[in-house]
């Protein structure tokens, strides 16, 4: 796939998700076979207004490339005024937000509020193109804000009049949050009727249901979120699948283990140990997912303190799982 004059080899990219895709997890599924990463998304007003927070979001590394910064917000003006600024980054492509389903962004308008307003979408769409010129925009949108209202195909096309270069689809509404189903007969729709890459997204959890999410949509690439979340090698299991037809197993529990403690480490690295290692007890959880005794783990895992905790209790774990 080609976004724009960027190249992009491989089948599936890492989806942008708020509190989780930061430069540990982004570099972490890079290594595993991601085609591209994004950023968590970042609020146009808090760059403009030279936010600390911001700005450390967007930071990008070169062991994570492609990579694009993804932002938010609904004034077309502000928005232009944040892509400046994140060009500074020297991003691959930047990424508008118009999906995200929760109630602090889309209630103030940003998001899948969007969805709302096509009008106003395609403004904003423009007034990023205007400045981002020879880098990529792409936009992520959903169906529509509920199931009265599936406009995805109007928002793919204004957003590709506007200049972008590549649309996302969640095949969600907004009403829906990340309940089933995926509407694939939507992004379907958005791609016979648009001339730009369509990425396709949500529920995409493994190699088969990566093949039948672009059987059912002819989509040209796939992005892949939750799915992710402590399974960083779905990427390896989806790019297998889908180049040799080949099935994956999930990785021993020592494996996940090693993994889990290599990917709280680099958070603790970045962003210090006393803010990274309360941000690393989801992640933990995530890995532990399924394994035997599971939710005494998690208890454990939610109370970490240090590095050296996590590891005793990583080490606990594959004695009482021996693969």
């Amino acid at each position: 796939m080609k976004i724009g004059n960027r190249e992009i080899q491989g089948f599936a990219g890492l989806a942008p998700m708020a509190g989780v895709a930061d430069r540990a997890f982004r570099e972490l599924c890079t290594r595993y076979g991601a085609a591209y990463v994004v950023s968590e998304m970042v609020s146009s007003k808090g760059v403009s207004m030279g936010d600390r927070k911001s700005k450390f979001l967007m930071q990008l590394s070169d062991t994570e490339r492609p990579a694009g910064v993804q932002i938010f917000g609904s004034d077309p003006e502000i928005m232009a005024q944040a892509a400046k600024t994140v060009l500074e980054v020297q991003p691959d492509f930047v990424d508008i937000n118009m999906g995200c389903p929760a109630p602090k962004i889309a209630g103030n308008g940003g998001g899948a509020a969007l969805m709302r307003d096509p009008i106003l979408s395609e403004k904003i769409v423009k007034s990023v193109v205007d400045v981002c010129k020879d880098v990529p925009v792409t936009v992520k949108i959903r169906i529509g804000w509920d199931e009265d209202s599936v406009n995805a195909v109007e928002m793919a096309q204004r957003a590709e009049y506007a200049g972008a270069a590549a649309v996302t689809v969640h095949g969600r509404t907004r009403r829906q949050m990340y309940a089933p189903p995926v509407h694939t007969d939507c992004i379907a729709a958005v791609k016979q009727n648009v001339q730009i890459p369509v990425i396709a997204n949500g529920d995409i959890a493994d190699g088969v249901s990566a093949a039948r999410m672009l059987e059912a949509t002819n989509a040209d690439f796939l992005a892949v979120g939750r799915a992710s979340l402590g399974r960083p090698w779905v990427f390896q299991q989806i790019n297998a699948y889908l180049q040799e037809g080949r099935l994956l197993p999930e990785p021993p529990v020592s494996e996940r283990m090693r993994v889990m403690v290599e990917h709280i480490r680099s958070i603790c690295d970045y962003k210090g140990e006393r803010v990274g290692i309360r941000e690393a007890r989801k992640h933990a959880a995530w890995y532990t997912k399924g394994i035997h005794g599971a939710a005494a783990y998690r208890r454990a895992l939610g109370m970490l303190e240090s590095v050296e905790q996590l590891e005793e209790i990583a080490y606990r774990i594959c004695l009482e799982n021996e693969d």
